[in-house]
């Protein structure tokens, strides 16, 4: 069989539950749903540190955050050398390599990390839409922030342009672009890297009012939960925690689903068009995204934390007759973002670096009975700002122990009985043996930190800890 092409889709900021084939009670995302049907849905893949540098990172290098050295979000440091990034494999392999919209989000951002060639989403979308628009809107040329709508807040509002304007559309054109003008001579390993649903809050009109006028649930607010001091008010459009209610919680959510409603529509007119640019005969398509969005949960917003609305992430991969993937297979093992690279290169027949510490899916793919990890950990450092944004976790999947480094506290949940996390159940006595099991592997797991978080016998809060690891020579 000759090498396939490779489409990986990753959106921004995409909760793992916001897919219409995971149920959910409003969103319409029927080509998303596609890939999973044709091939098969990943219900447990996490991001091993729900943040965009470091989640990006791992994606490209295998590698888990304590290894690549970022476990939060700091940008503009040193460069980062990853000499064996997979889309640099690829291209060593005879790929043509693209990426098309939202960076890597590395520094600097125009390192190609092995693509070819890049068109950027900051930077050219910024350009193009410029071009684009009256030098009138807005006070002056306009962008993609001249509603007055911005890229951390809940606050929402329709897209101010033509719809044609909006960077999803610019996007899936210039994916549309590389796809016509390609060299034919040799597999493609194209990018389609969305910067939707990430705030601004911004859908085309027809989306957000397609959520609008529709019942939306409530956020899940667990007995731990902490309501704002004041319920948030005064805290600003930018606040972690909130309590929002009324046309403020509506519009938002409604925003939200609008913008991964459109992408879905979008993802249409590339992957099945009418020229048949994508022979999907021949074609792995991965759909993904970095980490999720809190949405009101518990009053919290954004990312950065360990609960499921924000650590877990769609993974969805369709994939030739020859894979011989038995369409519509579901596979509950905890996996994440590091196993991509490894399951891209022994799907077209490339070794895997003894750097990569994720692991190939292919044997799951092919509903293999084979030994696989026991649990994932999960970890995220704010350093001394927003210090409840800083913990370690693990899950299996079925089960959630949490321990936030900075004071000590824990949380124990249930995923099998209470997916939303709203029950903690770190102190219930006939749950004591269990929670100690998760206790003395997070104990293992972090011994030899250079932080200092555990003895091998105890876990030790108020250790310093910064989203740069101190060994780390990025």
């Amino acid at each position: 069989m000759k090498r396939p092409n490779i489409i990986l889709i990753m959106t921004d900021q995409q909760r793992g539950d916001c897919l219409g084939i995971e149920d959910h009670p409003v969103l319409l995302t029927p080509n998303m749903d596609s890939i999973a049907g044709q091939g098969a849905r990943f219900a447990k893949c996490y991001s091993t540190c729900p943040v965009c540098i470091p989640a990006r990172r791992s994606l490209l290098s295998g590698q888990f955050p304590s290894t690549h050295g970022m476990v939060g979000y700091r940008d503009g440091v040193s460069e980062w050398d990853a000499q064996d990034s997979f889309p640099t494999m690829l291209r060593n392999a005879g790929y043509q390599t693209y990426l098309a919209g939202r960076s890597m989000h590395q520094h600097p951002e125009r390192k190609r990390y092995g693509y070819d060639h890049m068109v950027l989403g900051g930077p050219d979308y910024s350009r193009w839409l410029r071009s684009h628009l009256p030098v009138d809107s807005y006070q002056g040329a306009g962008d993609y922030y001249s509603s007055g709508i911005m890229n951390i807040d809940w606050t929402a509002r329709s897209w101010p342009y033509d719809e044609a304007l909006h960077q999803t559309n610019w996007t899936v054109n210039e994916a549309m672009r590389f796809l016509q003008n390609r060299d034919p001579s040799c597999p493609y390993f194209l990018t389609v890297s969305f910067l939707a649903p990430h705030p601004p809050l911004i859908p085309p009109a027809f989306y957000l009012d397609r959520y609008l006028r529709q019942t939306l649930l409530e956020p899940a607010i667990g007995d731990w939960a902490v309501r704002p001091v004041n319920g948030g008010k005064g805290m600003g459009a930018s606040a972690t925690r909130v309590d929002l209610r009324g046309e403020a919680l509506h519009s938002a959510r409604a925003a939200y689903y609008g913008l991964i409603n459109h992408i879905d529509d979008q993802i249409r007119r590339f992957l099945y068009p009418h020229g048949k640019e994508v022979d999907l005969k021949n074609t792995i398509v991965i759909f993904t995204s970095d980490h999720g969005e809190m949405l009101g949960d518990h009053h919290l917003w954004k990312k950065s934390l360990p609960y499921e609305s924000s650590a877990r992430v769609p993974l969805l991969i369709q994939a030739p007759e020859a894979y011989g993937i038995r369409p519509g297979t579901v596979i509950d093992k905890p996996v994440c973002l590091e196993d991509i690279m490894p399951t891209i290169l022994e799907m077209v027949g490339l070794d895997i670096p003894g750097s990569v510490e994720g692991r190939s899916l292919l044997p799951l793919l092919h509903g293999e009975r084979i030994h696989w990890r026991s649990h994932l950990h999960i970890e995220h450092s704010e350093g001394v700002i927003e210090r409840e944004l800083t913990f370690h976790a693990l899950t299996n999947g079925k089960e959630k122990y949490i321990w936030f480094s900075w004071d000590g506290n824990e949380q124990f949940f249930d995923l099998a009985v209470d997916p939303s996390e709203c029950r903690n159940l770190i102190g219930q006595a006939e749950l004591g043996e269990r929670i100690a099991h998760w206790r003395r592997l997070l104990i293992e797991e972090l011994k030899d930190r250079p932080e200092g978080f555990s003895d091998g016998s105890q876990l030790i809060p108020g250790r310093p800890y910064l989203p740069v690891m101190p060994s780390s020579q990025i």
